[in-house]
């Protein structure tokens, strides 16, 4: 008969009845597993043997094998002859170490097997410089190396050149060549900077990054060893994040921020210099021209403001003015008028001006304004980009020595974003192109539906022959994106009635989500300024649809019971 007994109580009796007497140690003494998963082990996902008990000299800690199992090939991140993608995913790589370990444990793998996209550009690297920082030692471990930084990566070195993209970067965009996949694996399948046999990206909660000794310090700030060193400086959950941004948008760098609105208040922070001038349109969120207005002046900057369609006036501003930047959105809020990217680009740039583009209206399934000529697309990764209303955030992308000047001053002054907020953008990129290819048709029957109803006014959609913008919109856009604005026809209080009579969408701000989303903008946005309001069209009766993922003949009827409160 067995009786349940702990091994703290074989312990208690060993000491009572034997007096802790050395030959009896091995009758009470629990016997080592064949393995023994040690803390360090545990935090890598890794077993490793368990020790003998004969000293031995400090070597490199690799994941051990079972006593009959082959040795473990180490690998580089040289071109693999064998296909991408790898046939499995819990491949390891490591490199001869240049020193013998310290019998101290290794780091865990979320703080030290990572490497960076930090305050500037890297110098460039050269294959042995790359291979020398790979082979860097880890307390008595060689760290697997990073995922290879593309052209855009900016690293902690001021003043540095960029290397060039690596051949797992390549391997990605050869292998992932329709949005839809891209949207799923980029950043991802083919190489991240956490050593983990995850599908998903983990999130990496830390605030600081630490350093093996003062060499390895001095490496670093020399150029010569990669690292975040800060939380404000870079996270490899976000930097996974930005790499899919990259590919999506076709840019050589993104930079991902604490919300879109900070991303525009960044990017023309670092790019706008003290006395500039700038061009941007009258129709654009509001709070973006507020900070133009309020905040701009303060720094000497000025600025010009004209309609969407004025290519005229855009050139008058760009001969009679030293413009540093034209802001524009395309698709504009709340009229979702579209601008000419190529031609506006051409304009600004042989002016010697530069071109950013708020594509958070279209998304980058829809419009690739970099493909275009734009120098810059900004993204409010609250709306599409993440799609589910429940987090805020956004990014900067375009070219490498643009975006590099962004992430500076992003790295002085601050606004991160959190780790965990990227893995929700992360999560939710994954259904980006589903989910507005969905929005996209409803949107499209909606409008058309909607300039037939008797009780409609006017309705704006690019996506519609009536739009004035509808041949631009044809050109550069695959998809018109799932927002609606029309005109009831009613008054103020007409307006206010059907608002409240809807009950599928929500009466909330924002849009994108998959939950639709409906709002008069004379109330929810500029209800504190009439005069405001009729400057920049804003009618009483006008309503904006954010079209969700729900079905289509459900939120049309809806509506007509609605409009019949009107």
């Amino acid at each position: 008969m067995e009786l349940p007994i702990s091994y703290c109580q074989l312990n208690l009796l060993r000491s009572v009845l034997l007096g802790g007497r050395s030959d009896a140690h091995a009758l009470f003494t629990k016997p080592p597993t064949p393995l023994q998963i040690s803390r360090t082990a545990f935090r890598k996902g890794l077993t490793s043997a368990s020790q003998s008990p004969t000293p031995k000299p400090p070597r490199p800690i690799e994941p051990s094998a079972p006593p009959h199992a082959a040795p473990r090939r180490t690998e580089t991140l040289a071109p693999s002859p064998q296909p991408w993608p790898p046939s499995r995913s819990r491949r390891r790589w490591s490199s001869p170490p240049s020193r013998a370990a310290p019998s101290r444990p290794p780091p865990s793998s979320a703080s030290r097997q990572t490497s960076c996209a930090s305050s500037a550009p890297r110098p460039a690297a050269t294959a042995a410089t790359s291979a020398s920082r790979r082979s860097s030692p880890r307390r008595g471990q060689t760290a697997p190396p990073a995922a290879p930084t593309p052209a855009a990566a900016v690293s902690a070195i001021p003043n540095a050149k960029v290397a060039q993209p690596s051949a797992v970067v390549q391997a990605e965009r050869n292998l992932l060549g329709s949005d839809a996949s891209l949207a799923v694996h980029a950043g991802e399948r083919l190489g991240r900077r956490i050593a983990t046999d995850a599908i998903t990206t983990p999130v990496v909660n830390t605030s600081a990054y630490w350093f093996n000794n003062s060499q390895e310090l001095i490496d670093f700030k020399e150029g010569r060893h990669a690292s975040f060193e800060y939380g404000r400086y870079g996270n490899p959950t976000t930097e996974a994040l930005e790499k899919k941004m990259s590919a999506l948008e076709k840019a050589e760098s993104t930079v991902f921020v604490a919300s879109g609105m900070y991303a525009a208040v960044a990017m023309l922070s670092a790019l706008v210099p003290a006395g500039g001038h700038i061009v941007t349109t009258t129709d654009c969120y509001r709070k973006t021209r507020i900070y133009m207005e309020n905040e701009l002046p303060k720094r000497g900057v000025s600025m010009t403001v004209i309609r969407p369609a004025d290519m005229d006036a855009l050139q008058n501003a760009l001969d009679n003015n030293n413009v540093s930047l034209f802001f524009t959105e395309t698709p504009t809020n709340p009229f979702l008028r579209c601008i000419d990217v190529e031609l506006v680009a051409n304009m600004c740039h042989s002016k010697g001006a530069l071109l950013c583009i708020d594509s958070t209206f279209a998304s980058p399934i829809n419009q690739k304004a970099l493909t275009l000529g734009a120098d810059l697309v900004i993204h409010s990764a609250t709306k599409y980009i993440a799609g589910h209303n429940d987090v805020i955030g956004g990014c900067v992308s375009g070219r490498d020595e643009l975006v590099s000047k962004v992430r500076i001053y992003h790295h002085v002054v601050g606004g991160v974003l959190n780790p965990n907020a990227a893995y929700l953008i992360l999560r939710g990129m994954k259904t980006l192109h589903l989910r507005v290819q969905c929005q996209n048709n409803t949107a499209l029957r909606m409008a058309q539906f909607l300039e037939e109803h008797p009780k409609i006014a006017r309705v704006y959609y690019p996506g519609l022959p009536s739009h004035p913008e509808h041949h631009i919109a044809k050109t550069q856009m695959t998809g018109f994106g799932g927002v609606v604005s029309f005109e009831v026809a009613g008054d103020f209080d007409g307006t206010r009635r059907f608002i409240d009579s809807v009950k599928i969408p929500y009466h909330a701000p924002s849009f994108g989500g998959c939950e639709s989303i409906i709002d008069q903008p004379a109330i929810m946005s500029y209800w504190d300024s009439k005069e405001q309001r009729d400057i920049y069209g804003i009618k009483d009766n006008l309503i904006r649809f954010s079209i969700g993922v729900e079905d289509f003949e459900d939120l049309k009827n809806d509506l007509v019971q609605a409009l019949e409160k009107v």
